[in-house]
C-alpha cells in the first residue's frame, strides 16, 4: 500500500470486477471479508468490524505511518459512510497513535459487482 490509498483502492476495484458473477453476493459482509483477505495475504495488519465506544468500523488498517479507517457501503454513497465514521468517532482512538489517520468512505455498487466511489478524508 505504502501511503497511497488512491491506487490501492484503483487495484481493489480492478480484483472485486475479476470475480465471477456467480460467486458473488451483495452483501456487506461479502465485500468486507474479500477486503479483509486481501489485505492479509499482502501482509498488512487489518481488522473488521473494530468496536469503539459508540460503534464499530468496518475495517482499520494499519500502517507504519498511517492509520486507515474504512466505512463501506452497498449501494450507498462515500458520503453516507464519512458521516458514520466521523459520527461514531471511529477515528478517535488513533490520534494519538504519532500516525496520520485517514478516514475512507466508500460504496459498494450491487449492479456491477465491485467497489464504486469512495472519498478519503486526511486527518
Amino acid at each position: 500500500m505504502k501511503g497511497d490509498i488512491e491506487q490501492c483502492l484503483l487495484r481493489t476495484r480492478s480484483f472485486f470486477s475479476s470475480i465471477p458473477y456467480d460467486l458473488e453476493n451483495n452483501q456487506e459482509k461479502h465485500y468486507q471479508t474479500i477486503f479483509y483477505l486481501l489485505f492479509r495475504l499482502m501482509g498488512q495488519y487489518v481488522d473488521v468490524e473494530v468496536k469503539n465506544a459508540i460503534g464499530r468500523a468496518d475495517v482499520v488498517i494499519k500502517m507504519p505511518d498511517a492509520v486507515y479507517v474504512l466505512e463501506f457501503k452497498v449501494d450507498g454513497t462515500p458520503e453516507e459512510a464519512l458521516v458514520q465514521i466521523n459520527s461514531k468517532q471511529y477515528a478517535i482512538p488513533y490520534e494519538i497513535a504519532h500516525r496520520k489517520v485517514v478516514k475512507v468512505g466508500a460504496n459498494f455498487d450491487s449492479a456491477t459487482r465491485t467497489l464504486g466511489e469512495w472519498e478519503i478524508e486526511y486527518s
